[in-house]
């Protein structure tokens, strides 16, 4: 179905809110070529000059650049959080972008922090699975992300207490082997020092500060079902945009 201006945000911004969430679900692949200025002002039924100023936003806010062979999509340093990679995946089948990999670090089942406890809705010193990975690009550490889920999934579930890769990650196992979906999420980020033994990890000096986003997973019945944290490395965007009603 063709896109159609709709009147409440002005057209240019919803081509660039079009293409960007295109980008985000991983749709538009990072490197990808977006159609011409020609192409968008015909499909969208607006003047070239409105579709060169969408353009011109996603250029601005970081989504896209552009040459004389046309307009590619390029995140650059923006970061890719639990959130963002749990959409490439249902949108995608992957929730890793191109040019990343991941580092499984540690797995297994371990006594519940008091924090991991209240978050998981379980006693402090109940087992729950601890799943450790580092994402990394060519220009460093991306991000370093725990996960911790309730113990007894490692029943329906015992690839989860191994450091071998998870082709649909732990949202989709969870998801195929008990039916419990993911389907509501709250995110905090807060400014953490790094304590000694991680410092190392995300390569940087111990004590220093770094953003930390968790989330807080909730399956169909409002059960929790992960709480997650992501220690950003440095040098990464951390955004989000949304329609203002």
């Amino acid at each position: 179905m063709a896109p159609r201006v709709r009147r409440e945000l002005p057209p240019f911004m919803q081509i660039a809110h079009h293409f960007r969430q295109k980008i985000l679900d991983g749709e538009i692949a990072p490197d990808a070529k977006l159609p011409s200025i020609a192409e968008i002002s015909e499909e969208w039924g607006v003047a070239t000059a409105t579709a060169a100023k969408g353009i011109k936003q996603l250029q601005a806010e970081g989504y896209v650049r552009s040459s004389t062979q046309g307009t590619f999509a390029d995140l650059g340093r923006k970061q890719t959080t639990g959130p963002d990679r749990l959409r490439m995946l249902r949108v995608g089948g992957s929730g890793v972008r191109p040019g990343e990999r991941v580092e499984m670090l540690s797995a297994g089942l371990e006594p519940a922090p008091a924090e991991v406890a209240e978050a998981l809705g379980l006693d402090a010193g109940t087992p729950v699975i601890k799943r450790q990975r580092r994402y990394v690009d060519d220009e460093g550490v991306v991000a370093l992300s725990t996960s911790w889920l309730p113990g007894d999934f490692a029943a329906s579930a015992p690839e989860l207490l191994s450091t071998e890769p998870l082709p649909t990650m732990t949202f989709g196992l969870i998801e195929e082997r008990t039916g419990r979906r993911a389907v509501r999420r709250r995110d905090t980020v807060t400014l953490r020092r790094i304590p000694e033994d991680l410092a190392p990890l995300l390569e940087v000096p111990p004590d220093t500060p770094v953003l930390a986003w968790t989330n807080h997973y909730w399956d169909q019945h409002g059960m929790v079902t992960e709480y997650a944290m992501d220690l950003l490395g440095q040098n990464h965007q951390l955004s989000a945009e949304y329609d203002m009603p």
